[in-house]
């Protein structure tokens, strides 16, 4: 999916919500534990509720596999189905890939051939020959690691050169040597709140994945007050606050409905916009 199709997406659903499918097994409706496969049986409930409020589902890698062979089968299988069910949604492997050339090459292809996915999530530290194996798909997307909404974010990324230029402002930067607006995303935390507009001046027109709205404590409202750009330029993604609403049998309808609820409050900000 390009970009061109994406903003249409946003704009046609009045949403910029992607839903985390972070799915714990520990965590879905007991009453699932039956199925064949709880992950995939909750996965297709999740999607099927919540497909008219959002443009992206996220699956979390390590969710699946940590639960072996069984794991990457539902992942699989959700990935299948979703493409074929529903084929408008943006999807993004939240894998965090991103090692010497050689291996980035096998993540890359793993991702972007045998799973055909849109977009990956990737970790700079490796620096350039670690990224651009995953940006020579035309029509992919990598999301690179910029500023993240947990605490030991400040550990690093932070972090001030002798010039003054923070770690996550050099990785923006830099990495802009490497992909474009077109083929490059970055993560930054929901809970960053004004930091967006220091985000803003580096990375002025590309998008960016935003997690940590709704359980992690970050404002949707405040993201889009300082991160919104002329074609929106936001996925925010919801996880915890979404499908695990209720563990009890109603799972999906009130998945449907926080998503439905944060759809809403999207629809006005982007109204802001037009």
């Amino acid at each position: 999916m390009d970009r061109q199709q994406l903003v249409e997406q946003i704009f046609n659903k009045q949403s910029f919500l992607c839903v985390g499918l972070d799915t714990d097994i520990k965590k879905i409706p007991e009453h699932l534990l039956k199925e064949e496969d709880p992950i995939f049986t909750f996965n297709k409930a999740i999607i099927d509720a919540t497909a008219p409020y959002c443009v992206a589902y996220k699956p979390n890698l390590a969710f699946y596999e940590s639960l072996g062979t069984k794991g990457m089968i539902a992942f699989e299988k959700t990935i299948k189905y979703l493409k074929e069910n529903f084929p408008d949604h943006f999807i993004i492997a939240d894998a965090k890939r991103g090692d010497i050339g050689n291996t980035s090459t096998m993540y890359a292809r793993t991702f972007f051939e045998a799973y055909d996915l849109d977009a990956l999530t990737v970790a700079p530290y490796m620096g350039e020959d670690s990224v651009s194996p995953f940006l020579k798909y035309e029509g992919k997307w990598v999301i690179l690691l910029a500023l993240t909404s947990n605490k030991g974010s400040q550990d690093f990324q932070l972090t001030t050169d002798v010039e003054g230029e923070r770690l996550f402002e050099k990785v923006i930067r830099k990495s802009q040597e490497w992909g474009n607006d077109n083929n490059m995303m970055y993560v930054v935390g929901a809970t960053q709140g004004e930091m967006f507009k220091d985000i803003r001046k580096v990375a002025p027109n590309h998008f960016l994945l935003v997690p940590g709205v709704g359980a992690q404590g970050g404002s949707l409202q405040e993201v889009c007050k300082y991160g919104m750009i002329k074609d929106c330029g936001l996925i925010v993604n919801s996880s915890r606050g979404i499908i695990y609403a209720s563990n009890k049998e109603d799972f999906a309808e009130e998945a449907a409905r926080q998503a439905q609820k944060v759809q809403a409050e999207m629809a006005v900000e982007l109204n802001k916009i037009i």
